[in-house]
């Protein structure tokens, strides 16, 4: 949903800047208006994030000077749409969806019975020999002349059209639909249509059709007045052509009216032709075309250099297999000379444990990921000395960090993984102290010291020889939000935190929290590392 949010202000942003070039050339060429108008239309279906996801897969030069991307995730930010509810009950998402899906089946049945309705007409017509860059028939509707067909167009005129108008006039209505012809409007104006179709709901792209159509028109009308139509013998064609028969009533059958009459007339009369495009502009509408394009994909250039460094660490072997389908233990535990041994693990936690992040911390993961357990048994470069039970905490967070970095290359080098990290501002949750201060014991180390523990067990919370910065890690797994200690608080505790068994998780967790260990949760949004995957391929096994 924030992804097709962020798209459509951009988008808005796009048309905005496209307005104001409009208003700038207002006095020149129209169709080069046209064209700025369609380029707006047509950026609806191409997203901004797609150009940066192209820029950052660019490999840049080992010897690249590095470029940073704070400052524009950090911009970035004030972009970005407004999060929704963590804990939203009504199922918003899906009742857009269904709405979006009934506008656009609607638009398709409406547009898909005109064109059939169109297309009757053209197959009881008559062939005709007129002087035109395509077939021309005859219809005995009583339907404007138009071209219509995108890929093989043809004329549609009324079969008493020349006996309604003098032979100028008649000819200038022909070279009016020949520059429809010309210029395929028929085709550009099919896309717009389907811009429509996907974006029904927004008001802009109505908007924007508006505005080609009274381009295209104005356009047509400046290409009959050259070829030497006397304005006045032209604005009475288009007159007649209007009060005796029925508009188009498609976008991509392109006829003679379209737009406002009155306007039109009295630009048809008053009309001395529009201004050349200068050299300069068509240098200024070239870069502002290229930086339309080329600034995104910088961006994302830009933004791959947040690549998270290359494991210092590897391993000597590695062995991957799929899970059986019948297994439902999952396990990451110790493996041969010091390494890890994985037991029915998707990707998603194994990118998690990896990277020291949560697993709604990774974006972009596809779905076999998060589904697929496999199981994975690696050995270090180098042989790990074992831990035991008088190991220190710095030396079992020394041997996991390391093992961390060795299935990131793991990660890299068999499942094809690329990462890039960003900072998105998301819900969290603060871990400070109550008023009263906290309700801890500090750890009393008793002759040979058990090594830190922490663990979970339905309704209870059991820390030995623990820190608080574990404890809030482990409360971001069970309520799925990053979890900042900010109780500043050193040193290793023992608690054990028991909550009740009736109400929600979270608002007994909450509760237990305050009375039972003296600390409390508060919600606000703050910048989170998060890691947005860029590649990711199931692995081949061995």
């Amino acid at each position: 949903m924030n992804a097709l949010l962020n798209h459509l202000w951009q988008s808005t942003a796009f048309a905005a800047a496209v307005a104001v070039a409009t208003l700038i050339l207002r006095r020149h060429s129209p169709r080069l208006r046209y064209w700025l108008w369609l380029a707006a239309s047509i950026k609806f279906l191409i997203p901004f994030s797609l150009l940066v996801t192209t820029g950052a897969r660019v490999q840049l030069p080992p010897d690249t000077p590095s470029l940073h991307a704070t400052t524009v995730q950090q911009v970035s930010l004030y972009f970005s749409p407004a999060a929704l509810p963590a804990h939203a009950r009504f199922p918003w998402t899906n009742l857009c969806i269904a709405i979006w899906i009934a506008g656009a089946v609607f638009l398709l049945i409406r547009w898909s019975r005109r064109w059939i309705a169109i297309r009757r007409m053209a197959r009881i017509a008559r062939r005709v020999d007129l002087d035109f860059p395509v077939a021309a028939f005859t219809s005995t509707a009583a339907i404007e002349p138009g071209v219509f067909g995108i890929l093989r167009p043809v004329l549609l005129v009324p079969e008493n059209l020349r006996d309604e108008l003098t032979p100028e006039q008649f000819e200038a209505i022909l070279a009016h639909e020949s520059r429809h012809i010309q210029f395929r409007d028929n085709l550009t104006a099919a896309l717009h249509m389907l811009v429509e179709t996907l974006f029904w709901f927004h008001p802009l792209v109505w908007w924007i059709g508006a505005r080609l159509t009274d381009e295209r028109e104005r356009d047509c009308d400046e290409a009959a007045l050259r070829q030497g139509s006397r304005p006045a013998d032209y604005a009475r064609g288009v007159v007649s052509v209007c009060q005796n028969y029925t508009e188009s009533p498609l976008l991509c059958a392109s006829g003679i009216s379209g737009a406002d009459l009155k306007k039109r007339i009295r630009e048809i009369m008053t009309w001395h032709g529009s201004l050349p495009i200068s050299r300069n502009g068509k240098v200024l509408i070239a870069v502002a075309a290229l930086a339309a394009v080329s600034i995104p994909f910088a961006i994302g250039i830009l933004r791959a250099q947040t690549l998270p460094p290359e494991p210092a660490l590897t391993y000597d072997a590695v062995s991957i297999h799929k899970s059986a389908a019948a297994n439902n233990n999952r396990l990451i535990g110790p493996g041969p000379q010091g390494g890890w041994r994985t037991t029915n693990t998707p990707v998603l936690l194994l990118i998690a444990t990896a990277y020291h992040v949560q697993e709604n911390q990774i974006f972009g993961v596809p779905g076999w990921a998060s589904t697929q357990g496999y199981d994975i048994t690696f050995t270090p470069d180098k042989s790990e000395i074992p831990l035991t039970t008088s190991s220190s905490l710095k030396t079992i967070q020394g041997f996991m960090n390391r093992n961390a970095t060795r299935l990131q290359a793991v990660l890299r080098d068999r499942f094809g993984l690329v990462l890039r990290s960003e900072m998105r501002e998301m819900p969290i949750y603060r871990l400070v102290q109550v008023k009263g201060g906290a309700k801890l014991s500090p750890h009393v180390a008793a002759g040979a010291d058990t090594p830190p523990s922490l663990g979970s067990t339905g309704r209870q919370i059991t820390g030995r020889n623990v820190t608080v910065g574990m404890l809030a890690q482990q409360l971001s797994q069970l309520l799925d939000r990053p979890v900042h200690d900010e109780t500043h608080l050193d040193g290793q505790f023992d608690f054990k935190l028991t909550r009740e068994s009736d109400g929600a998780m979270s608002e007994s967790l909450f509760t237990a929290l305050t009375e039972q260990l003296g600390m409390k949760l508060e919600s606000a949004k703050a910048p989170v590392q998060v890691y947005v995957v860029e590649k990711l391929n199931p692995p081949t096994e061995n």
